[in-house]
Parts: C-alpha cells; sequence; structure tokens
C-alpha cells in the first residue's frame, strides 16, 4: 500500500470536520457575493426551463444576464475583501450549470435533437468539457505562475465558451437557419463538439485580469462610452451584437496565441554561455594566427648587474 494514502484521507477526514466559518458571526459583505452566485444560478436553471419549452429569446437573455453576473461576483469579493473558499466551490458549482448544462440543454432542443443520440453525445461532450475546464482552473489556482501568465486563460473559458457555441442560434435569427440543410446540421454538431474541445485545450486565450490594476486618465470617459454603446447595442439588437462579438472573439484567439509565446520567449530565463573548452578547435581558419614563419621569441632578464650590488 502507498504510505502517502493514509496522510490523504487522515487530511480528508481533518478538512470535512473542519467549519465552513471560523466565527459565530459572519460580516454582512461575505454573504454579497454568494448573492450574486446564487442570482446566477437561478438564471441559469430558468434558461434550462425556457429552453425545454421552446422559449429561446428568454433562455438566451437568461445566460447572458448570468453571464454578466459571473463577471461581477469575483470582482466585488475582491472590492469587498469577501473572498472565500466557499464562495469559490458555489461559484464553480454555478458556472456548470450556467455555461455548461444550459447551453447544452439550449442548443440540443434547438436543432441537434433531430440527431438524436449523436446529437446528445455532442451536447453531453460540452457539458463535460466545461466540468473538466472548472475542476482544472481550481486545481491550478494554487499554482505559483509568473504575473504575465495571470492575462491568459489556459484554454477557453466556461461563460465565453457559452456564448459562443450559440453561435448558430445567432444566424438563425438574423436569416440564416441552419437546421435548413442536413449537412449544415452537421456543421453544428462539429461545431459544439469542437468548442468543448478548446475549454479543455491548452489554448492560451486572452483574460484581462491585468487591465483592472491601472489604466489611464484618459481613457475613463472613452471605456464608459464604449461600455454603454456595447450594453445599448445588446439590448437592441442582441442577437446581432452576439454574433459579431462571438466571431470577433474566434478570431481573436490565433492573436492571442501569438502574443502569448512573444511574451514566453521575452521571459524565458536567459541561459549563461558556457565556457570554452582547452580543446575546441577554432571555427575559422582565418582567426588562428600564423606562427610557422615567425621567429623564436626571445626573453630578455631584467636583472641588475653583479657591480651595482
Amino acid at each position: 500500500m502507498d504510505p502517502i494514502v493514509p496522510q490523504l484521507e487522515k487530511e480528508t477526514r481533518r478538512r470535512r470536520r473542519r467549519r465552513m466559518f471560523d466565527h459565530a458571526r459572519i460580516p454582512v459583505r461575505m454573504m454579497v457575493p454568494n448573492l450574486f452566485t446564487l442570482v446566477g444560478l437561478c438564471a441559469g436553471l430558468t434558461s434550462i426551463r425556457m429552453s425545454i419549452e421552446g422559449r429561446y429569446d428568454f433562455a438566451l437573455a437568461a445566460i447572458v444576464f448570468a453571464a454578466l453576473l459571473d463577471g461581477l461576483d469575483g470582482r466585488v469579493a475582491r472590492l469587498l475583501k469577501a473572498s472565500s473558499r466557499f464562495g469559490a466551490e458555489l461559484d464553480s458549482l454555478a458556472d456548470f450549470v450556467n455555461f455548461g448544462v444550459a447551453p447544452a440543454i439550449m442548443i440540443f432542443t434547438w436543432g441537434l435533437g433531430g440527431h438524436r443520440s449523436l446529437g446528445w453525445i455532442a451536447v453531453m461532450l460540452f457539458a463535460l468539457a466545461s466540468a473538466l475546464r472548472l475542476a482544472r482552473f481550481n486545481a491550478s489556482l494554487e499554482d505559483d505562475k509568473p504575473k504575465w501568465q495571470g492575462d491568459f486563460f489556459s484554454g477557453m473559458p466556461t461563460p465565453a465558451a457559452a456564448i459562443v457555441v450559440l453561435l448558430p442560434i445567432y444566424l438563425a435569427q438574423l436569416g440564416l437557419d441552419l437546421r435548413e440543410s442536413p449537412l449544415l446540421l452537421n456543421l453544428v454538431l462539429a461545431y459544439t463538439m469542437v468548442i468543448g474541445v478548446m475549454m479543455v485545450s491548452n489554448i492560451p486565450t486572452y483574460s484581462g485580469k491585468l487591465l483592472g490594476e491601472r489604466i489611464g486618465r484618459e481613457w475613463v470617459l472613452p471605456i464608459f462610452i464604449l461600455v454603454m454603446l456595447a450594453l445599448a447595442c445588446l439590448v437592441t439588437y442582441p442577437y446581432a451584437t452576439l454574433a459579431i462579438a462571438s466571431i470577433v472573439y474566434l478570431g481573436f484567439i490565433p492573436w492571442t496565441l501569438q502574443r502569448y509565446r512573444q511574451l514566453e520567449r521575452l521571459h524565458a530565463p536567459s541561459m549563461p554561455a558556457a565556457p570554452p573548452s582547452a580543446d575546441a578547435e577554432p571555427a575559422n581558419a582565418a582567426d588562428t594566427p600564423d606562427t610557422s614563419n615567425a621567429e623564436p621569441s626571445r626573453v630578455i632578464e631584467i636583472r641588475p648587474s653583479e657591480q651595482k650590488r
């Protein structure tokens, strides 16, 4: 038996006996981020119901609303200094439902249900990939990484994958319905599985976490205007806005990969040059001085004469 197994079992029992909260009274600010997460979870569950009923407008709106809340709860926790292990675990479970199960049910009831077992396998692969993606993300939280790597995710994040995988639904609402042709519907099937594979891949994707540290004063007002413009377009033209955002995001991935490799080469530790070996031959014969015709060197001894002593 592996000697480390009893130690792991002992540590597991100790963690299970540990109280969730160390104090009898919990500050109210500790509950605020979890409330954001629970509201987002309710939105994800509502999206599943709307998809089953065929009300895809409301189902999509619930997923987008859950994605917006998911982007806020972590920042609110850091702002209020209310981060906790409980909140992190709850957030992962909510993300699996909101961005793994809800989009899978939506895309299946919308079009892939016609493929029956094959369509179900595709959406099940997407949901399982989101669970594996979240588990890997939680396991890598304690890893020490360089600061520049904090601006990149390993693989496509689950909220982005949930929005991007619904691109065929956006196109159908804009007049390009891929369900009209069996060949195009097979393309939707393959597209769903590709997005699922991208979640568990090691392809670096931009996270934008380092953008929140500092911004120039001259960028404050333009950022406000761009955010308001994006929200206005999302409310007024939701399908066109989401379709353009999904296509731009997918087209942005090759640039992100190139940028990641550039930063990786830039921050790679430089190896010290090895000292030249005594037995090494010169690379070029021209660099070696020709001493074949040289006169023998004379040794001049500088020593005071005996008379001067």
